[in-house]
């Protein structure tokens, strides 16, 4: 897919928002009329909940082996294509470790498909051969980060992660930036963390933040990204003024 930007969002740490910054910014790049695809890429398959994906046949596991197409796993929500994960992954990731291409098996997939402009992948909380997968399928990554000191530690964690996996795996990965989330503007230990980062790690942070709002924790219950549960809410403002940024840095590359 030569013309597809492929984004994975990863944080070793949990509860990190990625979960929430993959359904709302794919769903809000959709809504500036790009074709999106998202996969669920966590056996954990809280995307796939969150848009009410339900009981399924066929999951991402199967079209990563090549027992199925696209068409038969992939889901429409909100204008995006959903491909939805459940606990079965847990066991794909066990049964590819022996295979001399388990690293490169949902590359391999995505290479057979066409037609997106962007692909976003959501990745388990950890290292694991799925986040691998999704780091070595794709051109660059989103870290959702919390401005707070104990994210430091998970950040030097990622940057080490992806410059392994550039080395040896993936030579035109890049992390594309990082996004403050879970942001109260009234703490001034925010402001800190973010000029800790700007000064002294060689990587972008995003003009876009996603402020604290109780309006997306209530979204999933209702199988909806918050701009379709609450378009007037600073979480769908936040998310629509990411989307704009991500769709600006690549429209420049």
């Amino acid at each position: 897919m030569p013309n597809t930007t492929i984004y994975t969002i990863i944080n070793q740490k949990g509860g990190t928002g990625k979960t929430t910054t993959a359904v709302n910014l794919s769903c809000a790049i959709a809504k500036k009329r790009k074709k999106v695809l998202l996969i669920d890429l966590d056996p954990q398959g809280n995307l796939s909940y969150w848009l009410g994906c339900g009981e399924i046949e066929l999951s991402v596991g199967d079209w990563m082996l090549g027992e199925c197409l696209l068409e038969d796993v992939a889901m429409s929500r909100e204008g995006v294509d959903v491909i939805p994960s459940d606990m079965n992954l847990a066991d794909l990731e066990i049964n590819i470790a022996s295979m001399d291409n388990r690293e490169s098996l949902l590359k391999t997939a995505l290479g057979q498909i066409e037609g997106y402009d962007y692909v976003i992948i959501d990745c388990p909380p950890s290292l694991s051969l799925l986040t691998v997968n999704a780091l070595t399928a794709s051109n660059k990554v989103i870290v959702p980060l919390q401005m707070e000191v104990l994210s430091l530690q998970g950040l030097d964690q990622i940057i080490s992660t992806v410059g392994k996996i550039k080395d040896v795996l993936n030579p035109d990965l890049q992390i594309e930036g990082l996004l403050p989330v879970m942001v109260d503007n009234r703490r001034k230990l925010s402001k800190e963390v973010h000029d800790h980062i700007s000064q002294n790690y060689e990587v972008n942070i995003f003009k876009s933040r996603i402020r604290t709002n109780v309006r997306i924790s209530e979204a999933p219950s209702f199988g909806e990204s918050v701009l379709s549960y609450s378009p007037s809410s600073n979480s769908a403002a936040d998310y629509t003024a990411f989307a704009k940024e991500i769709l600006s840095l690549n429209k420049k590359k």
